[in-house]
């Protein structure tokens, strides 16, 4: 092999490693490479999620069942390594575009950071970046067992699927053990009672097969035998006052989350199976004197999921078959108890080209605790979801 061959495939490797190791949207699925002096390169790709998506609503104002094609997701990520130490990873997005007719979404990063990667056991994320807080949120969305990960459950209320920041984290015990302590934003502004960080742990155990990068797969599609156990916490002191008027009452936000995940190739195909219990706690915000209007609607909300998938052992066809299913409850600590529901999906993921190329399809049924006769968003309804992936 040429000198410059041999350095063109150390890079490349390089940058795969680096797309693995941060576990995101591309993980595993790395486009065009290219290689800057002796150890830096820049890999592209893009993701593209299309839906086609029915349902007995329009809107929380517009009781009209609908039918509706839009982008889901839109992408566009560099990733690469600036030597062997650093790495770095933007991600451009999209998302939602046409969907309930808005057109031309704007286009900003959802993602940004670098990677320092001092050892196995001690690596640093620096800038925007998944929290790492629930399972499902750092399970990678071209990469799930199901449709799509919950409305709200998955998601902390400050920050979101991100926020921005400082991570520590890495393997112990030759990848058996998994840690993670991030610092960051949180809630900011003017409705904070003090603008103090939010402070996240998380921690896991593999038994099996070692789930070793900061992200996480819905499925391995059977390349993998995983049992992992994983826990959370989250808090964020004086993050909103129950008497946002009278500016007293100051609350403070924690949470905690308990997951599995269990996946097992055999003969007679691939099953997999995982679980969650989630709670945010930010002491009855909303029944305070005169609430914060922009409090997020997962402020005071627990819940509970279990994801359960098979794949065929064989091919159908030119591809791959998988079978999935889900159900979730989400109580939300709020007056009325409007919001409250149970969640039940079918569906299946038929995989042309694994990820990189596939066709997806899941019927949902919604049911509320309380109807509210204002919301029809809030009222019991059905969904059918189409869906084709395409990575490059």
């Amino acid at each position: 092999m040429k000198p410059n061959q041999n350095l063109h495939t150390r890079c490349r490797q390089a940058a795969l490693g680096a797309a693995a190791l941060i576990g995101l949207a591309a993980t595993a699925h790395a486009g065009p490479t290219i290689a800057f002096g002796k150890e830096g390169s820049l890999t592209f790709n893009y993701s593209l999620q299309a839906w086609s998506q029915s349902r007995d609503f329009t809107s929380p104002t517009d009781a009209g069942k609908t039918t509706d094609f839009y982008l889901r997701r839109n992408r566009l990520t560099f990733s690469g390594q600036y030597n062997d130490l650093v790495g770095f990873y933007a991600n451009l997005d999209a998302p939602g575009e046409s969907r309930g007719g808005q057109d031309d979404r704007s286009v900003f990063f959802r993602d940004g950071y670098i990677t320092i990667d001092y050892s196995d056991p001690l690596r640093f994320i620096v800038g925007r970046f998944k929290n790492t807080f629930t399972r499902e949120n750092l399970e990678a969305c071209f990469d799930p067992l199901t449709m799509d990960r919950a409305e709200l459950l998955a998601y902390t209320p400050w920050g979101g699927s991100r926020d921005t920041g400082v991570a520590m984290w890495g393997n112990l015990a030759d990848g058996m053990v998994n840690y993670r302590v991030m610092i960051a934003d949180g809630r900011e502004g003017n409705p904070v009672v003090k603008d103090g960080p939010r402070l996240t742990a998380r921690i896991h155990v593999s038994l099996l097969d070692p789930e070793t990068d900061y992200g996480y797969r819905g499925t391995y599609l059977g390349t993998k035998r995983v049992l992992t156990i994983g826990a959370a916490v989250d808090r964020q002191s004086n993050v909103a006052y129950g008497d946002s008027m009278g500016k007293t009452d100051p609350k403070d936000y924690k949470a905690w989350t308990v997951d599995v995940f269990y996946e097992q190739p055999t003969s007679a195909g691939t099953f997999t199976a995982s679980a969650a219990v989630i709670k945010y706690d930010t002491d009855k915000v909303h029944f305070g004197l005169s609430p914060d209007a922009d409090l997020p609607a997962g402020t005071d909300l627990k819940g509970h999921y279990v994801k359960l998938g098979y794949m065929l052992p064989g091919r159908v066809g030119p591809g791959r078959l998988q079978f999935f299913g889900r159900s979730e409850k989400s109580t939300y600590n709020r007056p009325l108890g409007y919001g409250d529901q149970k969640w039940n999906g079918l569906g299946a993921h038929y995989y042309i080209e694994g990820q990189q190329l596939k066709l997806s399809a899941e019927f949902t049924q919604v049911k509320f605790e309380v109807q509210n006769p204002a919301n029809p968003a809030q009222r019991d309804y059905k969904q059918f979801t189409a869906g084709l992936q395409f990575i490059f």
